[in-house]
């Protein structure tokens, strides 16, 4: 896994990370379910920007950041 994203997509996949985690804050209280499903993607984007990392690039796609 060695990094293949540079600045830009790691500071766009913070950004779509907090929004994750804020919106599983959101929901919680609503659906359980749906929460930990945001919970969980969002700390799968938080690591993939904390380690430069993209696994939609890792499969060969092509992202625009």
């Amino acid at each position: 896994m060695k990094p293949n994203i540079e600045k830009t997509g790691r500071l766009a996949r913070g950004g779509i990370s907090a929004i994750f985690l804020l919106a599983a804050g959101a929901v919680a209280p609503y659906s359980a379910p749906l929460a930990v499903i945001f919970l969980l993607v969002g700390l799968f984007t938080l690591f993939e920007a904390l380690r430069g990392w993209c696994a939609v690039r890792a499969c060969g796609i092509k992202t625009p950041l």
